[in-house]
């Protein structure tokens, strides 16, 4: 019964729906998929940065450990491309670890350009729509007078069901948008905190021993000399 009712509905909205079901089709993909990459196990995976350290303190930083790390998570490929350069002084460790962040970010943000251009255009489409439906009223007017309802009901039907579909799927695609864009900020600030504890870990030791290293006092002139 209640899916008798939506097809109806579906029909009355007319040819101006179809491209609003292809957006809510798209941006339900789109949520599912992301709703999936960006579980927060699989980004940052519990007590990682604190292994990855620990291999650095033990030397534990063969080439199958940093291949494992970087195909692991986000966090990991942020991780491993900083351990990769780890015998490079901080300024370069650090330049590599911003390098690949503008990656780790760009493929968490994948797609959510999509959404967000969804919810934008979710409202013009129902107005796209509803737009139709007038002209179709007022074209069925102009044919017949206004002598019957039913062909003016029809025109106002499909513009109000263009509006209410365009609406339904701007809404969620919005909040979901800014659901997800704020989702991977949270996690940016996380990873950079994890890389910063692991560079200070890669670097401590080079600072420690420049700081114990004896340092040479210059020659000076014995008294009289000369």
């Amino acid at each position: 019964m209640v899916g008798s009712k939506v097809l109806e509905i579906l029909i009355a909205g007319g040819w101006a729906l179809a491209p609003i079901l292809v957006c809510s089709a798209i941006a339900l993909a789109i949520v599912l998929e992301r709703c999936w990459t960006l579980r927060r196990k699989s980004v940052l995976p519990p007590g990682l940065g604190e292994e990855v350290r620990e291999w650095a303190r033990n030397g534990q930083l063969d080439p199958r450990h940093l291949e494992a790390l970087a195909s692991d998570s986000p966090l990991g490929e942020l991780l491993a491309a900083a351990l990769a350069v780890r015998n490079r002084p901080r300024e370069q460790i650090k330049e590599r670890i911003e390098d690949t962040g503008r990656h780790v970010v760009h493929r968490m943000e994948r797609y959510l350009n999509t959404l967000g251009t969804i919810a934008l255009i979710g409202p013009l489409l129902g107005l796209f729509g509803t737009v139709i439906g007038l002209i179709r009223m007022f074209m069925e007017v102009m044919a017949g007078g206004i002598g019957d309802p039913a062909r003016m009901a029809g025109g106002i039907g499909e513009a109000l069901i263009c509006t209410a579909a365009g609406l339904t799927v701007a809404i969620p695609a919005y909040v979901l948008h800014r659901y997800f864009r704020s989702r991977v900020a949270g996690y940016v600030v996380l990873m950079e905190k994890q890389a910063t504890a692991l560079l200070d870990e890669l670097t401590q030791p080079a600072a420690a021993a420049a700081s114990t290293r004896p340092r040479r006092v210059p020659a000076t002139s014995a008294p009289g000399a000369g």
